[in-house]
Order: structure tokens, then sequence, then C-alpha cells
């Protein structure tokens, strides 16, 4: 059997159109995954007994018997970033970006072991605990090593797409991006100095140093995701490209 050449486009199309849509599909799970992360720590956080949201960090949710709640968020979200991380990638292999779209899957697989590895007492909760933690468990190890992904490679994520928006003439992203990654390691900065010896007086407000950083980081990655779903031609050329 023959195609004619009518018959080709029209295949060509439907699978140029499948494809897209597949991209945009995964491009909307960055969508989500900020707004599901943000709302289940605040109220998680509202309703806990005997946690302040401006001392505790967010992992700290993790613990005891509700604990499994914001186990939960970091595994979805996860699961949510490491498909918006595919979606990217797809949006933008024809231009060659890869550290980009990599960086994002780190983030997605470092809340998904997060979540995996309950994180140990710190700062006080629960209520008892010393500040820094005296020993340390397997478990509480893992978790703050899969949590480098996200304080650390969201930051540089941030640069590494402020270059990619300058060279394409996209100042204000270009800036965005890059003020974004920026501030991330600026306020995390603070943040970890407050549980420092010395610095005691700031370690009351561990938890919303921590949150504006979190809060930073997912703002600009969402954005990004809408920003990179209303780019349809450069979607489309994206989702069809074969090698």
């Amino acid at each position: 059997m023959v195609l004619t050449g009518s018959a080709r486009h029209t295949g060509c199309s439907a699978a140029l159109s499948t494809n897209a849509g597949l991209t945009k599909a995964l491009l909307v799970c960055g969508i989500a995954a900020g707004p599901l992360f943000t709302l289940a720590w605040l109220v998680e956080g509202s309703t806990r007994a005997n946690y302040d949201s401006l001392r505790y960090p967010i992992s700290s949710l993790s613990i005891g018997d509700s604990g499994w709640m914001q186990i939960a968020t970091f595994i979805i979200t996860g699961v949510l970033t490491l498909a918006f991380a595919i979606g990217l990638w797809r949006a933008l292999r024809s231009s060659g970006a890869v550290w980009g779209p990599g960086l994002v899957g780190l983030v997605g697989i470092g809340l998904m072991g997060a979540g995996l590895f309950v994180t140990d007492p710190l700062n006080g909760y629960p209520l008892g605990t010393p500040l820094i933690p005296t020993e340390r468990t397997t478990h509480g190890i893992l978790h703050d090593l899969f949590g480098v992904p996200f304080f650390l490679s969201l930051p540089i994520t941030g640069l590494v797409f402020a270059r990619h928006f300058a060279r394409r003439g996209q100042r204000g992203w270009a800036a965005y991006s890059a003020i974004s990654g920026i501030t991330m390691f600026a306020v995390f900065f603070v943040a970890r100095l407050s549980l420092r010896p010395g610095f005691e007086d700031l370690a009351g407000l561990f938890g919303l140093f921590q949150r504006i950083t979190v809060t930073i980081g997912w703002v600009w990655l969402t954005l990004l995701a809408i920003h990179m779903r209303r780019a349809p031609s450069e979607t489309l050329n994206a989702a069809g490209h074969r090698t």
C-alpha cells in the first residue's frame, strides 16, 4: 500500500499534535507541583500541635503520627517535578538545552528522596529535642542529602535559565531567573547560619527563612512552567523533533 502525499502529511500532523499534547501535559505538572507543596505545608503547619512555622523547618512536618501527609507531599511533588523536567527536555531539545531540564529532574528526585527518608529532629522540634541533633540517623542523613538538589540545584537552575533566556533576547526572564537563583542562595545561607553557634537569636526564624527560600524557588519554577506552556511554537517544534 502506497500512501499519498496528503495521507502522509495528515499522519505526520496527527503525530506532531499528539507529541505536542504530551509535552504540554508534562509541563502542566510543573504548574501543579509548587502550589500543591505550598498548600500542604501551610495547612499542616497551621494545624500541627506545638509546631511553630516561623521556627521549625518544613521537613519536621514529616515527624510523628501525621507525618505521612508531608511525606506524601514530598513524593507527589517530586514525581510532578520530574515529569515537568521531562516536559522541559522535550520542549527545549531542539535547541540542545540539557542542563536546565536535567537540574530540574534532580530537584524532583531530591523531593522524592526527602519523602522516603524522614528528617531527624531539628531546632527543638519535637519539643524537648536539641537545636542541632546530637545523634544522627541514617534516615536523617539521607534526607539531608536528598534536600541538596532543591536548595542547591534549583538556584543553579535559575542561573542556567537566565543564560538560556539571555541568549534568546528575553531580558525580563533572564533577569528574573538570575535574581531568583541568587536570592535563594542568599536567604538559605541566612537560614543555615541561624543554626550555627553564636546566632541563636536567629534560630527562632529558621522556619521563616527556609520558607522564603522555598517559596522563591517554587514561584519561579511555577512561572517557568506557565511560560513554557504558553510557548506553542517552541513546544511544537521540539515535540515533533526526531533524531
